[in-house]
């Protein structure tokens, strides 16, 4: 039997970071940042909060407050970049948090910005193949806000906190996920990263004195990573699917930032009206983007059954994913 989105979930941080703060700690303008991003705000997370309680809020958004009228769950696949901490996993953490029998399982997947289909494209394995008739928990968590380097312009401008969380599981044949890729390119994981924290770079005051503790990424590299491997991933998951650009109702990228969707969205040929955006007002939420976005356009217009969704994003690694599914 097929697997497919059954309900979806979000939680954004009540706290809204704008252009003019961040100015403030950069030494930049805001004119800068609208025009090389298109993000006006995004959210951060309050002190105290960690990306547990993220992940927690959007599971209960979409879950309901009602456990009697839950579904049998028994499997929690968080996919985040920035863990409660480097043991246990956040999942395990989660499923605590939600009172989940500890008969299921649970784990993180750190694909970065990809993290979502990543989780995605394993969960549904794992349903499809040794979890039949059982419904798995998807959630897509990040807290970039708390490794932020708030004197550089170029990425302090961009993220900010956020969670999406997607139930999967049985739907009938002809609905669901139909395809999806993934791929991994190694060779430029210094493009995306985190220096100190790992067994490579301890966390000792020399790495904080460095600044080894906060996130890097080449801009410029990344771009171009992004505008050569997209097109080629979107082809190929659609080839997979048996169906071409113009049969899809909804494309949701990774919301890197707007004016990269903008051009990805011109270099592809797709009606902008077709491509849901939340970078402007939330900015790049990391693996929480792409279930943030479809999320959010689902309460705009909801989703019927029938439409045909293409999920696409890059993250760190470098990594890269893509879905069609269709909505049941």
């Amino acid at each position: 039997m097929p697997i497919g989105i059954l309900r979806l979930g979000a939680h954004l941080p009540p706290t809204v970071v704008d252009n003019a703060a961040i100015a403030a700690w950069s030494g930049t303008t805001e004119q800068w940042i609208d025009e090389r991003t298109g993000i006006r705000e995004r959210r951060y997370a309050d002190p105290g909060v960690a990306t547990s309680d993220l992940a927690l809020a959007a599971s209960l958004d979409l879950l309901g407050e009602d456990r009697t009228a839950w579904p049998d769950i028994d499997a929690v696949i968080v996919a985040t970049s920035t863990p409660d901490q480097p043991q246990p996993s956040t999942a395990a953490v989660l499923q605590h948090k939600l009172g989940l029998p500890s008969g299921g399982f649970a784990f993180d997947v750190n694909a970065v910005c990809s993290g979502f289909l990543f989780g995605l494209t394993v969960g549904e394995g794992l349903l499809a193949h040794r979890l039949k008739d059982k419904g798995a928990l998807v959630v897509a968590a990040d807290m970039y806000s708390r490794i932020m380097n708030r004197e550089d312009r170029r990425t302090v401008s961009l993220f900010g906190d956020g969670a999406g969380a997607a139930l999967i599981g049985p739907v009938p044949e002809g609905f669901g996920l139909h395809a999806s890729r993934l791929v991994t390119d190694g060779e430029l994981s210094s493009l995306v990263r985190v220096p100190a924290g790992g067994t490579v770079r301890p966390l000792d005051p020399e790495a904080y004195a460095a600044g080894d503790h906060l996130f890097r990424m080449d801009g410029r590299r990344v771009r171009d990573y992004v505008v050569t491997t997209l097109p080629k991933l979107v082809q190929e998951v659609l080839d997979e699917a048996e169906l071409t650009l113009e049969d899809i109702d909804r494309v949701v990228f990774h919301q890197a930032n707007t004016r990269l969707l903008e051009h990805c969205t011109d270099m592809l040929g797709i009606d902008p009206a077709r491509v849901p955006l939340t970078a402007p007002r939330y900015g790049n939420t990391g693996a929480a983007s792409i279930p943030v976005t479809l999320h959010d356009s689902h309460l705009r217009q909801p989703l019927l059954r029938g439409e045909r969704i293409l999920l696409a994003g890059v993250g760190g690694g470098m990594t890269a994913g893509a879905a069609v599914l269709t909505w049941y």
